[in-house]
């Protein structure tokens, strides 16, 4: 079989940098930009650039950019497959191989959009950098190198969106290079240009992208009929909301072709319903799935009480907390569902219960809270998951730091309640009820007790 090759030369107009050529990017911004190409004649290209001295650029290149996205999961309860050839990219770059190519695109006029994944930790300052020394620079240090070639070239400013999964993305990118550009001498008018003529976007991005399907790569390159080193795969679901002007959804229009872009004035409300929906039902879940027996989320789906237990805690009990309108609360989870139970995912309970102490605090706790300001009572699931939190980390399964694991192992509920370096205040409050679901798991099995709480 040949490679996967364009058969002429891309003609897109190179109209977005992107600092990132893994599998997320590929399988959501790139597909939403080769929509756009395909469906409202775009015309979009994208330069790729390597944020790091390694990586997949070589076999980008190797392909002229195409690579193949495997779409499935569940849509309206029906299995969903969409395989498509994605050829929005037009070349990638290894910026610590080829600096003048990477600086080379500053003086693109038709270059318009900045896109980064450089994982939660690329968006850094730190102090002392040499604006010399390009490998040793952060992301945001390459960037504000990157965008004073702009300025200098007197070429108009970029709307970036970054896609890291931090709290205000746009806003922390945006300090890092203003910081980085008095560091770098380079002057109040270029700091002016920066605030003025560039748009920094805060995003939430949510879709699981499986990446290269090693198992069955090989299968699916005989079904294509051409090799393909670089294949990605993931969910039917995506959703990107984006924080800013709603001019520039007339610029980006996503939503114009059914895509699930949002633009909205504030981004807060949707990553509160991301982690306090999805995530807390993840975290609510999965140790009392574990402790009944169950090792996947498609098994704790698959499973009666366990999905009723899980779905009580999130329409009972998550939902009446949350302030957006409740048909797009009720979708959101019914979309959530329907994730959890995408039946070519394998994810391990395990996997997603490590760490749950810190999980808890951030993910399920505020629903509790605000649940008993609100009612005046305890949400009961999800106070019962705390104590299969509690019950599950006196077992040998747990995995989190050494100190937490001991001290959960072995602490009375007392103290593990009192814990406010764990919990970020004191949950003294649900001793009692925390004593008796732990007595329940006990003396009749984590499914009876569970029962007893979702029929109660």
């Amino acid at each position: 079989m040949e490679r996967l090759k364009r058969k002429e030369k891309c003609q897109l107009t190179e109209k977005f940098l992107q600092f990132g050529e893994g599998n997320f990017l590929r399988g959501f911004v790139d597909w939403m930009i080769d929509r756009l190409n395909k469906e409202a004649d775009f015309d979009g290209g994208v330069v790729v650039v390597q944020p790091l001295a390694q990586g997949l650029i070589p076999m980008i290149n190797e392909q002229d950019g195409l690579y193949t996205l495997y779409l499935r999961g569940l849509q309206d309860g029906q299995k969903v497959e969409e395989t498509r050839v994605v050829d929005c990219i037009t070349r990638g770059i290894n910026p610590f191989e080829n600096t003048d190519e990477f600086f080379e695109c500053a003086s693109n006029p038709e270059l318009r959009y900045i896109i980064s994944n450089t994982t939660e930790a690329g968006i850094e300052y730190k102090p002392n950098q040499n604006p010399d020394d390009f490998a040793g620079l952060t992301f945001p240090g390459r960037l504000t190198l990157f965008m004073k070639r702009r300025f200098d070239n007197k070429l108009p400013g970029f709307l970036l969106l970054p896609c890291e999964l931090i709290d205000k993305n746009g806003d922390e990118l945006k300090a890092c290079v203003l910081k980085y550009a008095k560091d770098f001498g380079y002057g109040d008018d270029f700091i002016k240009w920066v605030e003025e003529e560039n748009y920094f976007t805060n995003t939430l991005v949510d879709r699981i992208v499986t990446g290269y399907p090693r198992d069955t790569a090989s299968e699916m390159e005989k079904e294509y009929g051409y090799l393909d080193n670089i294949i990605d795969t993931a969910e039917i679901f995506h959703l990107w909301v984006i924080q800013g002007d709603k001019k520039y959804a007339e610029e980006l229009p996503f939503d114009k072709i059914g895509l699930n872009v949002l633009w909205t004035d504030d981004v807060t409300p949707y990553k509160k319903r991301k982690v306090r929906i999805l995530n807390g039902a993840h975290t609510m879940m999965v140790l009392a799935a574990h402790l009944a027996g169950l090792e996947t989320v498609k098994e704790a789906m698959d499973d009666e009480l366990v999905f009723n237990f899980m779905k009580t805690g999130v329409f009972d009990e998550i939902i009446p907390t949350l302030d957006l309108p409740k048909d797009e609360l009720i979708q959101f989870a019914n979309d959530v569902i329907e994730r959890f139970q995408n039946p070519f995912i394998k994810h391990y309970l395990l996997s997603i219960a490590l760490n749950s102490v810190s999980k808890y605090q951030v993910r399920v706790l505020p629903s509790v809270l605000e649940y008993i300001k609100e009612n005046n009572k305890e949400p009961k699931c999800l106070v019962f998951s705390l104590a299969a939190l509690i019950a599950f980390y006196r077992t040998d399964a747990a995995n989190d730091n050494p100190d937490v694991m001991e001290f959960m192992k072995t602490a009375s509920v007392d103290n593990i309640l009192s814990k406010e370096e764990y919990w970020g205040t004191d949950l003294s409050m649900l001793k009692d009820s925390i004593n008796g679901y732990l007595k329940s798991i006990e003396e009749k099995g984590i499914r009876a007790a569970m029962e007893e709480v979702v029929n109660g």
